[in-house]
């Protein structure tokens, strides 16, 4: 396949060092430092654990590289793994990567643009204020495009080009207009992944595993963010984790009118997340490198969520009012 990754950070340059490195023709469109040195030493990938079929710990692969994606051309498959507020960006720049038949794989955080395509019963074709307010996202990559993924893997920048992989190396794939088994060009996908050596599994609702990760990080990602503390801290504070699984209880009330309904407890997700030690989620590393938070797909759309499906939500509102004037006074979160 000829694959674009529109975003070489973490997630995506972990995904395309793999699928370089067993064949495929890969490119990325980047900027500044990061197109620098994917020009001088190509996407690289520092294993921590052995997860992979190899037992090298640094791993490289060359890559076309531009600013451009005019340069690179149509794609068969493009990975967009940036961080939410960036996802304009993409939308203005991405049509030069798109063929009739191109997969977008959108590898990110949060609730995205096209969680109602196809999907959401009465909400069905909503568009989500808060994640693509003038429609230009959902206009610039129509939804008979995307394939969702859902990631279940850690991973950090060491250098602008060099991804750290911490841990987990699960991708859950499926189209966002589908309901039901993955079709012919999904399970090719799967299979790709499959071979790149990720354990990559097709969904029969992508929706229901994006809203299923969220309702795990939507509170200890923006909790970590203004406090500074790794999810082991979070949970041992009995107040905290009150707080938590009061604003869960909220998600899991929102995710019944929509359709999907969770069968654990807040308790039940905390001993998931506690066995994960002292993790730093990808937002208080965001803001430790002063970049811009994605509260809006993480906390400010479970509030809009809320008002769509009649859900009073007085602890996440609390938690984004808490957590957006963080972000606004570190010049991390647009203000008013």
């Amino acid at each position: 396949m000829k694959v674009c990754i529109y975003g070489a950070g973490a997630i995506g340059g972990w995904i395309g060092v793999h699928l370089a490195r067993t064949g495929h023709e890969v490119s990325v469109v980047a900027r500044g430092a990061t197109l620098a040195a994917l020009k001088k030493n190509g996407l690289q990938c520092i294993q921590t654990q052995a997860q992979f079929e190899t037992d090298e710990t640094h791993l490289k692969a060359p890559v076309k590289a531009s600013a451009d994606p005019a340069d690179l051309g149509p794609q068969d498959l493009v990975i967009v793994s940036v961080k939410a507020p960036a996802m304009v960006d993409v939308a203005k720049g991405i049509a030069p990567l798109l063929a009739p038949n191109t997969m977008v794989l959108t590898a990110m955080n949060g609730v995205p643009w096209w969680f109602f395509e196809g999907f959401g019963e009465s909400l069905q074709g909503t568009r989500l204020k808060t994640i693509d307010p003038e429609g230009l996202i959902g206009h610039a990559i129509p939804a008979h495009h995307v394939v969702g993924c859902v990631v279940h893997s850690s991973c950090s920048l060491d250098a602008p080009g060099v991804v750290r992989h911490h841990f987990g190396h699960g991708l859950i794939v499926g189209p966002a207009t589908q309901n039901g088994p993955a079709s012919e060009r999904v399970q090719q996908l799967v299979s790709a992944l499959k071979a790149a050596g990720f354990n990559a599994s097709a969904s029969a609702q992508i929706q229901k595993d994006v809203w299923y990760k969220l309702w795990g990080n939507m509170t200890v990602n923006p909790i970590s963010a203004f406090t500074g503390a790794t999810t082991d801290l979070i949970l041992q504070d009995d107040l905290v984790r009150d707080f938590v699984s009061k604003i869960m209880l909220e998600a899991k009330a929102i995710g019944e009118k929509m359709g999907i309904p969770i069968a654990q407890t807040p308790e039940d997700r905390h001993a998931v997340t506690r066995k994960l030690g002292a993790f730093k989620t990808s937002m208080l590393q965001d803001v430790e490198a002063g970049k811009a938070v994605e509260l809006d797909a993480l906390v400010s759309v479970v509030r809009e969520l809320g008002q769509l499906t009649q859900v009073s939500t007085p602890y996440t509102d609390a938690l984004l009012g808490l957590s957006r004037l963080h972000a606004r006074v570190h010049g991390l979160y647009p203000a008013e």
